[in-house]
């Protein structure tokens, strides 16, 4: 858990202007690293995330036997080894190593036992348990199906086929994908239930795990088939982190600044597309010469959007809305009331707290803005939630957070980058 750490969110006296080199995506840093762990050669991960839910990873890797060497911020050489137990792998609050793992653990040979914060017992875990053990692995659970777990390797999964609720996040589909060309008759995953939510990540694992070698075929909605064969070990060059840039393309469109991403890809396998048409609607102008820019242009509107495919983005465009002109609806979020925290429900009383009309909703929020006054902002360990808060703090002078060290769990420079963007720049 992070250490708590008070912090008084920067007032923007003008525009905020600059260009911005951030750390890599999360997401592509840790399907890097578990596709290189099970690779067949050595692999170079270049530009990767150095936080804390990728060191976990690193970590988790390097417990089963993998060696990960993350001494350097440019480039984490990974040397694939036998995977083996007993290991036991802490993972924090981290998603991705708690639902990424127990499959590569179930191809280690020995015991692996799962564990992590108090918060992540409270995160889904059971769909990946209940699929593994349907593809023959021996897995002790909590009541739950949550951590703590002890997955009981024998070296082998057979594989073969498996159905799956994945309605509540899309980490349950990519956790069986990443291991599935190691599955001895590779895997057939056939999902039954509610849409499942963050579509670009599932396009981000199949687009990687083609990268890697594997034979993906998802031309079926809702089923993916792998073939078991070889991944080859590669370099992979990661992508800013678009999540972790939203909230500075939101500091220019507050301001009536502008952000440039520095070093944008041409081709990018995150949500570029669906985040710039959700700015553009709320009144920026984005464009992708030289980098990926966000311009502020002095209005800003609310919004009205299905957001199931980027819900990463809720909390700043929840702190957006809330700064807007005119009411929002933002929809289609219920899984990330299973994140860090229960987002839905910790951005209605946050927001409210601030000033805002708000009105929560099983898969969402209704925000009517309001007169913010100062407050202090919970952001209940959990790193989004501190990003929409300096958001706020953008125009409401005083406006503090309870907490700034979650922000570690993906960007640990966060408060002095922000600081020093604010206050140099406006």
């Amino acid at each position: 858990m992070s250490p708590v750490n008070p912090w008084t969110a920067p007032l923007a006296s003008g525009p905020v202007t600059a260009s911005v080199r951030l750390p890599g995506s999360k997401s592509m840093t840790a399907r890097a690293l578990v596709l290189s762990a099970l690779a067949d050669g050595p692999s170079r991960i270049v530009r990767p995330l150095r936080a804390r839910d990728t060191t976990m990873m690193a970590a988790g890797l390097g417990a089963l036997g993998v060696r990960v060497d993350t001494s350097s911020d440019e480039e984490w050489p990974v040397e694939p080894g036998p995977l083996r137990g007993p290991a036991t792998v802490h993972v924090g609050q981290a998603g991705t190593v708690m639902r990424f793992g127990p499959p590569l653990a179930a191809l280690a040979e020995g015991t692996v036992t799962f564990d992590g914060d108090p918060q992540a017992r409270r995160r889904p875990l059971r769909p990946v348990v209940d699929a593994l053990g349907a593809l023959g692995v021996t897995i002790e659970a909590s009541p739950t199906g949550g951590l703590p777990i002890t997955v009981h390797g024998t070296g082998l999964v057979e594989g073969g086929e498996a159905v799956i609720d994945a309605s509540g996040s899309s980490q349950f589909v990519s956790a069986l994908l990443l291991s599935a060309p190691r599955f001895t008759k590779g895997l057939v995953l056939r999902h039954e239930g509610p849409p499942v939510p963050s579509a670009p990540h599932l396009r981000m694992t199949t687009h990687m795990l083609r990268a890697a070698g594997a034979t993906v075929d998802e031309s079926v909605p809702d089923v993916w088939t792998v073939e078991p064969g070889p991944l080859r070990g590669r370099e992979w060059v990661i992508e800013p982190d678009l999540s972790g840039a939203a909230p500075f393309f939101a500091a220019a469109m507050v301001t009536g600044g502008a952000i440039t991403l520095a070093g944008w890809p041409q081709r990018s396998w995150q949500p570029v597309e669906r985040l710039a048409e959700l700015l553009t609607a709320m009144g920026a102008e984005v464009s992708f010469e030289g980098g990926f820019t966000v311009r502020g242009t002095g209005a800003l509107h609310g919004l009205d959007a299905d957001l199931s495919e980027v819900g990463e983005l809720t909390p700043v465009l929840a702190a957006l809305a809330a700064l807007a002109d005119g009411p929002s609806r933002l929809r289609g979020v219920a899984h990330i009331r299973s994140h860090e925290t229960d987002r839905v429900a910790a951005l209605a009383h946050e927001l409210a707290a601030a000033g805002a009309t708000v009105t929560e909703h099983p898969d969402g929020l209704d925000i009517t803005p309001g007169r913010l006054r100062p407050v202090t902002f919970r952001t209940y360990d959990d790193h989004r939630m501190a990003h929409a808060a300096a958001v706020i703090g953008l125009a409401v002078e005083g406006t503090t957070l309870d907490d700034v060290a979650c922000t570690a769990k993906t960007l640990p420079e966060f408060p002095e980058l922000w600081a020093d963007l604010v206050h140099s720049r406006s």
